[in-house]
Parts: structure tokens; sequence; C-alpha cells
């Protein structure tokens, strides 16, 4: 157990230190087209449904199969060699660097008024068309992505790694893949992908909702309501979302910002509204997105804390 939690603490800090570097080898680029080969093969014909549920148990066992064999064969060279491997394939599935470098990409030239920059930097880490946006908007698109991916590509990645290690991670980054490659409700993917949605969602139900409340309760309020009201707020704004996982980030940013998150957007020229949630007592500006970041690491580590005492405490009884 204590090898496990270092090899985790230990990813943690090389993640938020070093993140991925561009130039290195990736594990979700080799996912991608592996996914990418068999969806090419398997999504065509009749049987695109039940395809869908075949690609998900061929990535998902794959992936965990061959983290596995690295990671026991690693423990059984040397533990302090084994931890060493669990570390980095950990470090190598989070993306607190990540996220804070493509929210501070945005900041940088949208506290220089350089909104052209800005808006392309956003148009990099979001879907919707950010052509026109202003300060408020962009800001928000920024704050709700990153908010949202505390969850995606960092939290809920950990919660697996607590219970089944690197494998456990690894096992979740395939299916996250899986869904965001495929796990679209067009005329593509809509039976094809509708297997690899749905696994993510379960994947990501647990961790999402522990991760915003341990937000409400871990970060600095910007707003008079006592910790009860902005629970309250929090669990009636998030099932508003569309996402069954992703308001419950989003809701618990946008009550301890006193902002309002959610609106319109527009994909591809298509009007999207979506709820609202929090209220409006602040506009959102630029320096909310660190304020964001801020709620990321602060959340991280308050998620280990709290996974690390309960495996402890396990272990002990």
């Amino acid at each position: 157990m204590m090898l496990h939690l270092i090899a985790i603490f230990l990813g943690i800090v090389i993640d938020r230190i070093v993140g991925d570097p561009p130039n290195w080898p990736h594990p979700v680029r080799w996912i991608g087209t592996a996914i990418k080969k068999l969806t090419n093969r398997w999504n065509r014909g009749k049987n695109t449904f039940q395809n869908g549920f075949l690609l998900l148990i061929t990535i998902a066992i794959a992936v965990f199969l061959i983290v596995y064999g690295i990671v026991y064969l690693a423990y059984s060279i040397n533990p302090v060699f084994g931890v060493a491997i669990e570390a980095l394939l950990i470090a190598s599935g989070l993306a607190q660097k990540g996220l804070k470098d493509a929210a501070m990409d945005v900041y940088q030239p949208l506290v220089d008024q350089n909104m052209d920059l800005a808006r392309e930097k956003l148009s990099w880490i979001v879907g919707r068309d950010t052509d026109g946006l202003d300060e408020s908007e962009i800001t928000r698109g920024v704050v709700e992505t990153v908010s949202e991916n505390t969850s995606d590509g960092v939290t809920a990645p950990l919660f697996w790694a607590f219970l089944l290690g690197a494998p456990g991670l690894w096992l979740y980054k395939a299916v996250n893949t899986l869904d965001s490659m495929v796990g679209y409700k067009n005329d593509e993917f809509r039976d094809f992908g509708f297997a690899s949605a749905k696994a993510d969602d379960v994947l990501n139900f647990i961790p999402s909702r522990i991760t915003g409340f341990l937000l409400i309760v871990l970060t600095k309020s910007h707003q008079t309501r006592s910790l009860r009201q902005r629970l309250g707020i929090w669990l009636q704004d998030a099932p508003k979302h569309p996402s069954p996982n992703s308001g419950w980030l989003e809701a618990a940013t946008a009550v301890q910002l006193g902002v309002e998150l959610g609106g319109t957007n527009r994909y591809r020229g298509v009007t999207s509204h979506r709820a609202l949630m929090g209220s409006p007592i602040y506009q959102l500006e630029a320096h909310h997105i660190k304020e964001a970041i801020r709620h990321m690491q602060k959340v991280t580590i308050g998620f280990f804390i709290l996974f690390a005492l309960g495996g402890i405490l396990l272990g002990i009884t």
C-alpha cells in the first residue's frame, strides 16, 4: 500500500512540474491510433451498436493488461524500480500542468488586450466558435474548461489509480479517449459510440461529485453565503448541465467564484443554449482564469490527502 501511495504522490509531483513535454511519446497517442484503426474497420454495416461494445472491451482490456504487465515486471525486478515506473505511468496520465499551460496561453494575451490571439488560443481548447467573443466570454470558456477537466484530467484518473494502481488509471484514460473520439451523438457515431460514452459517464460519476464537493470545501469563496448555502446551490445547479458529470465541477466553480457559467455558445454557426449555473455577483474577468487554476491545484492536493488517509486507515484495519 505504501509503495502504491508513494508512486501516486510522485506521479502528481512529476505532472505538476514537468507535465507532458510535447516531443515525448505519449500513450494516449498510441491508444488513439488503435481506436482509429478499429473504428475504420468496425463502424460500418448493420452491427455498429454491437461493434461499439466490442471496441470498448477490446481497447480497455488491452490497455489494462499491457500496463499491468509493465508494472508487475517493474516491481518484480526491484520495489524502488517499480515505484519509479508506476509513478511515471501515473504522471503521464494526469493533466495538471497541461491544463494550467493551456489556460495561461489564453490568459496572457487576454490581459495584454490582444483579443485576436486570446480567441485563437481559446479555440485550441474548446469546441465552440470563438470569433467575436469578448473578455467575459473568453474567460468563461477557459474557466469552464479548467473546471470540467479538473475531474476528467486529474482527479478521476487519480481515483482509479487509488483503486487499481497505474493499470486502473490507464483503463480510465483508455475509456476517456474512446469517448473523446467516438462518443458523439451524430449520425456517424450515435450507435457505435454509445458504449464508450456511457462507460466514460460511469467511470466519472463518483470522482466528479467528490471533486465538486472538495472544490467548495477547500477553496476560497468570493461571496458571503455560508458553506451550507453554497452546497445547496451546488446541488441545485449541477444537474442542469447536459453532461451527467461536468455540471458538478462547473456549478461548484461558479458558486465559489461568485460568477455565472453556462449560457449561449455557438458550434460551427449553430447556437446552443446551456443552463445557467451560479449567480453573476461578479462579471467574469481574466483573473478568474488564475482562480480556476488555483482551484484545480488545491483540489488535487485535497483529493490525494483524502484518499491516501483512507487507504492508510483501510490498510491498518
